[in-house]
């Protein structure tokens, strides 16, 4: 019951047994006093006795529509709300190179890697515009992670520096921490480089994504990660020229497409389309899957994938695909290829610097050529011999039109005499190395002749018999293993 109701119900109350009963008070003094308190009552009920709900705890609805709800506003940050002009045609470096600054100076939870600010997802959203950018966009502030960029192109101009990166997470400071930025995202975009610099530079960086982009027309390197660690490409299309392959200009392309100057990085489910090299690595412990290169064919001096470490590769190359451009290794240690289809005549390339190979597998892959007597395996010895070979693998390998060429072979000869000699040149990589032999001998008849492994030398199996006698011997050599 409603307090006004039950105030008026009370007066009626008092009013009746005032009449009956009577009061040692007069009928006029309890009705003044009836109404004083109805009165009362009726101010009270027109004041709530409950505060009103704060604007940051309660949403506004129909029945309070003087309510102001107050909430934080999303860490997005829309370049174009900075002036950024999505059509291309007027200069939006410093429109977006603001809004990165705030987004790089705005609230942080926490830190990742100490000393990294968390900025807890935020991004800067490209708004699926088209962006004229006339110098790199270098990230003012370091220390900072967890932050996205992406859906949308940005484009050089025509005066944009060509020792530049369009996207640059590096500092000029001479004091900077061990590690810039840590988990930046760069999604969704299209980098053209027009011809004046690269693409992506990511400097001492943690757990960088690359993800779904397209660079292109860049000069230098489409991608640049050097030092830090983790820098993961995926899902990315790179090429100097826009072309799908049998471009007129092939000899004349230039540029690196991936440079991976660090550690612990990978490269996954990537087109190379044109470059004279594809990736350049110079880092240990590097995985590449899912490669297709078709950059710049070995014929005309381009390269896929090209492993400068000398004495300390640690790389994988798995389940990819050369396209008439080739893989060379200096002085490989560590180094596994495997899964990989090679077509056109491309081969794998053993470049010797200190005359060190260690611990090389080369095996399970696919090689198509045109019959024109080349090597899947080739070795480069112009600054001195390999030397150093140890526990090196090369077999197993599918070959059409191609030389096969390994580290381990076998074969057979039969005939009639007291000397059998297998060579083995043909088939084997390295020159003059055996290390070692395992031979069946199988006299004719029901004879039985002593017989032995006489030589081994210059890639050639000498197995001789005391005593004349027609026989087949079958001979298996390694290359890798000792004896």
């Amino acid at each position: 019951m409603g307090e006004k109701t039950w105030a008026l119900s009370l007066f009626f109350i008092f009013a009746c047994l005032s009449h009956v009963y009577g009061n040692v008070h007069s009928y006029d003094h309890q009705l003044r006093k009836l109404q004083a308190f109805t009165a009362e009552i009726v101010h009270r009920d027109l004041i709530s006795p409950f505060p009103s709900p704060s604007p940051t705890r309660f949403s506004p609805s129909p029945s309070s529509p003087s309510v102001v709800t107050v909430t934080p506003s999303p860490k997005i940050y829309h370049v174009t709300s900075y002036g950024a002009d999505p059509t291309g045609k007027l200069d939006s470096t410093q429109a977006i190179l603001q809004a990165i600054s705030d987004a790089l100076e705005g609230p942080t939870n926490g830190f990742l890697m100490q000393g990294i600010s968390n900025l807890g997802g935020a991004q800067i959203n490209l708004e699926g515009g088209n962006y004229l950018i006339s110098q790199p966009l270098q990230f003012p502030i370091v220390s900072r992670g967890n932050l996205m960029i992406h859906g949308g192109t940005l484009k050089a101009s025509d005066d944009f520096p060509t020792d530049g990166y369009l996207l640059d997470l590096s500092t000029s400071s001479s004091n900077a921490p061990e590690f810039l930025f840590e988990f930046i995202t760069l999604r969704d975009l299209l980098l053209d480089a027009n011809f004046r610099g690269g693409g992506i530079q990511v400097i001492n960086s943690l757990r960088t994504s690359i993800d779904n982009c397209y660079i292109t027309h860049f000069t230098t390197n489409g991608i640049l990660a050097k030092g830090g660690h983790e820098t993961y490409i995926r899902n990315s299309f790179l090429g100097q020229h826009i072309t799908a392959g049998g471009d007129k200009a092939e000899r004349n392309f230039s540029g690196t497409a991936i440079n991976l100057m660090g550690n612990d990085n990978s490269v996954t489910d990537v087109v190379i389309f044109s470059a004279e090299i594809g990736i350049i690595v110079s880092g240990q412990a590097n995985l590449l899957s899912g490669i297709h290169c078709y950059n710049k064919a070995t014929g005309f001096g381009g390269t896929g994938i090209y492993l400068k470490l000398p004495g300390l590769t640690q790389t994988r190359i798995v389940d990819s695909y050369l396209d008439y451009t080739g893989i060379v290794a200096e002085d490989p240690v560590q180094l596994t290829i495997s899964n990989t289809f090679f077509l056109g005549d491309a081969f794998v390339k053993l470049k010797s610097i200190n005359g060190v190979v260690n611990g090389v597998n080369i095996v399970d892959n696919m090689f198509s050529g045109s019959n024109k007597g080349i090597d899947i395996v080739q070795l480069d010895q112009n600054n001195g011999p390999f030397k150093t070979i140890e526990q090196v693998m090369v077999d197993r390998n599918n070959v059409k039109g191609m030389n096969v060429k390994g580290t381990i072979g076998s074969g057979v000869i039969e005939g009639n005499g007291t000397s059998w000699t297998l060579d083995f040149n043909p088939i084997l990589i390295f020159p003059n190395l055996i290390k070692q032999v395992q031979y069946t001998f199988f006299p004719s008849g029901n004879v039985f002749v002593n017989h032995a492994l006489r030589n081994v030398s210059n890639n050639k199996v000498l197995v001789e018999s005391d005593v004349q006698v027609s026989a087949r011997v079958f001979v298996s050599v390694d290359q890798g293993k000792l004896i």
